[in-house]
């Protein structure tokens, strides 16, 4: 089976907020999971664990829209007080083609999960060849480390962004939001601690597909919404104790994964 990852460095969804409708800037991504299926109407589940109980039916409604009304899959959600009950556990991740997970507290979801034993859930599911697709802070979690602002909502906005020991079902450290004020100089502090790592830095509109042994940088046309001119992937590490990035090729092509991980 070929395991497949989705990683969405961050970007609107076309969700209400504040009675209005935000723009619906992940349409490249959700078309590539359905296709990555090869189904037209795979089944779609949405975990949503890092965010409080009462806000996951209203961000499974946004992705039921989308998912459901607007490319005609099946959906359905797995809430965080249901992951203790391992019949429907079970049901609900056999059943998915596509698992989708969305967006918030990292840490919060990381923690939830290595509590009720669910991130052993997600890595079988991901070795048996359902399509893994994260979103900003979820992105982050099938990584072996990421930059979070977790900090930031769990207590106050002046928080530092923090490096968080994530799940480990790839190589790489990523960076989601990678645009916004902050991010890379966080980025330049870990790796004063950690110099020998490799971080993934995906903007807002871009997102990193893996297929197996292969990897390619997905966009949409939408950066300029968030203040950039292209949405963009590069990575950054330390060599000779200096600080170097390489931007990451958006051509549609398919590369060598090991080409990631690679330092020039």
């Amino acid at each position: 089976m070929s395991r497949k990852i989705v990683a969405i460095g961050g970007g609107e969804n076309g969700r209400l907020k504040e009675w209005k409708r935000l723009p619906y800037e992940t349409w490249p991504m959700d078309q590539e999971i359905i296709r990555l299926t090869g189904k037209e109407h795979p089944n779609f589940l949405l975990l949503a664990h890092s965010q409080p109980l009462e806000n996951q039916e209203r961000y499974f409604n946004t992705m039921k829209d989308i998912y459901g009304w607007m490319y005609g899959c099946e959906c359905k959600d797995l809430k965080s007080d249901q992951l203790t009950d391992e019949k429907a556990v079970k049901s609900l991740i056999d059943w998915a083609d596509i698992i989708y997970e969305g967006w918030w507290d990292t840490l919060k979801m990381i923690t939830l999960w290595k509590e009720t034993w669910f991130d052993k859930v997600l890595k079988e599911a991901w070795k048996s060849g359902k399509v893994m697709c994260w979103l900003s802070a979820w992105a982050n979690c099938r990584f072996e480390k990421c930059s979070s602002d977790s900090l930031k909502i769990q207590y106050w906005p002046d928080q530092p962004l923090i490096g968080v020991d994530c799940l480990g079902f790839v190589k790489g450290l990523y960076v989601p939001h990678a645009d916004e004020p902050g991010r890379e100089e966080n980025i330049k502090e870990l790796l004063e601690k950690e110099p020998n790592h490799i971080w993934l830095l995906f903007s807002n509109c871009a997102a990193l597909e893996i297929v197996d042994d292969a990897y390619r940088v997905i966009t949409s046309n939408d950066a300029q919404n968030h203040g950039i001119e292209k949405a963009y992937g590069k990575k950054t590490y330390r060599k000779n104790w200096e600080y170097r990035e390489e931007m990451l090729d958006t051509s549609p092509e398919f590369k060598n994964l090991s080409e990631l991980y690679s330092q020039l």
